[in-house]
């Protein structure tokens, strides 16, 4: 922490080749700026071709500032009852521990908040945030945030996780961290056994490309892991660095490898600062089509946008039910292939296919006078064909 690149001089030390590029003050004055030396060490190429340099270097694009743009997109200071707690979801709150991260990410929701002024929770807010909870039982899952609370001394962040278990209806603490992601040696033998204390403990970390992925952030989660916390992982979709169907498929099989759940794919939010990084939400749902059928549910991540004024997550899928009736309903899978299923006591198919029809249609599976319409070529189908030596038509009629 001590060791972190926080201005531009110690950053163009490091980086000679930026030099001239009024910019990048004007970015880091407005939007402030931490590089650990680990995750500098990651940048293969100082220049915007590199997914780490975009997303730990200030940017000229920051300073674009379309009027849709705000500070708290989220609302989350509407949802603030007391100071430092969000309660915006019936059963669950989330505190911020800190403003300090390891890293300033320039994508970060966050902005106002992280990095303005680097301090912790005060034990009076802390107490205020434990009256909050001990007031509202039907909060069961507290998710502690930041900024970043494993950058907090173990003896800081233990105070805050001992202060939320002591409400008996806190069932679930979770806490969102970047630490192992930014700084993997933070993540000490010490800490991992102070976290055991508090089970059940969830950790959700934010990696959101395969670099990250290194032999020091892989010890880190492992350590993790072992202590029996479950792990998963929260992207943020960003254009340039993971907008890419095949790379992402790539990020969530390293992850499941390291026993990372990958959790959330986030659309980037409406953050001042971050409107280079945004992607259409189409790009999402090509990505999420492109995940289907290729990885196991487990390796799939959730892609939702966080609604502006405070309208929480909502999840965004390609439409895989194609159309509905009172006896069936048409699904879609991952090959195109269109599957009539029947709904309970359905009644029997109505009569033959539709004069004229040469092949079955949509509008014969949602009668029921046809089961299934499956596209000619398949790896699947071939797989069948080649063990049976029957036609796709003979497999499924």
């Amino acid at each position: 922490m001590r060791n972190r690149l926080r201005s531009v001089d110690q950053l163009l030390r490091c980086f000679p080749v930026l030099r001239g590029q009024p910019s990048l003050v004007r970015a880091a004055e407005k939007f402030p700026l931490a590089i650990t030396p680990y995750y500098a060490s990651l940048i293969q190429n100082p220049d915007a071709s590199d997914p780490i340099f975009q997303m730990c270097v200030p940017q000229a694009q920051e300073l674009n500032d379309p009027p849709f743009l705000c500070d708290d997109p989220l609302e989350e200071d509407h949802d603030m009852p007391v100071p430092g707690l969000v309660h915006r979801y019936p059963d669950r709150a989330l505190l911020i521990a800190t403003s300090t991260c390891a890293m300033y990410c320039r994508h970060c929701t966050r902005k106002r908040v992280a990095g303005a002024r680097e301090s912790s929770i005060s034990p009076i807010r802390l107490q205020q945030v434990v009256a909050y909870l001990r007031q509202h039982p039907e909060i069961h899952d507290v998710i502690v945030s930041g900024g970043d609370p494993l950058t907090m001394t173990t003896e800081s962040l233990e105070r805050v996780l001992a202060a939320v278990r002591s409400v008996p209806t806190v069932d679930i603490i979770r806490i969102g961290t970047r630490t192992p992601v930014t700084m993997p040696q933070r993540i000490t033998a010490e800490l991992v056994e102070m976290l055991r204390k508090y089970h059940p403990l969830f950790i959700n970390t934010h990696f959101n490309h395969p670099n990250e992925i290194t032999t020091e952030s892989t010890e880190a989660c492992t350590r993790l892991a072992d202590a029996g916390i479950p792990l998963g992982n929260q992207s943020v979709l960003l254009k340039g660095i993971n907008d890419d169907p095949q790379l992402m498929e790539r990020l969530c099989r390293a992850l499941v490898k390291i026993r990372v759940k990958p959790y959330y794919m986030y659309q980037c939010d409406l953050v001042r600062g971050v409107e280079h990084f945004r992607t259409p939400v189409s790009r999402g749902i090509e990505i999420m089509e492109y995940l289907r059928g290729r990885l196991s549910g487990l390796a799939i991540p959730t892609f939702v946008i966080d609604a502006p004024h405070g309208g929480g997550k909502v999840p965004v899928l390609p439409n895989y039910i194609v159309s509905t009736s009172p006896t069936h309903t048409v699904l879609r899978n991952f090959e195109g292939m269109l599957v009539s299923y029947p709904e309970p006591h359905a009644a029997a198919p109505a009569g033959p296919p539709a004069p004229g029809a040469a092949s079955p249609g949509v509008w014969e599976l949602a009668t029921g006078r046809a089961s299934a319409i499956a596209p000619a070529e398949t790896s699947r189908g071939g797989r069948r064909r080649q063990r049976h030596g029957v036609s796709a038509a003979e497999q499924l009629f």
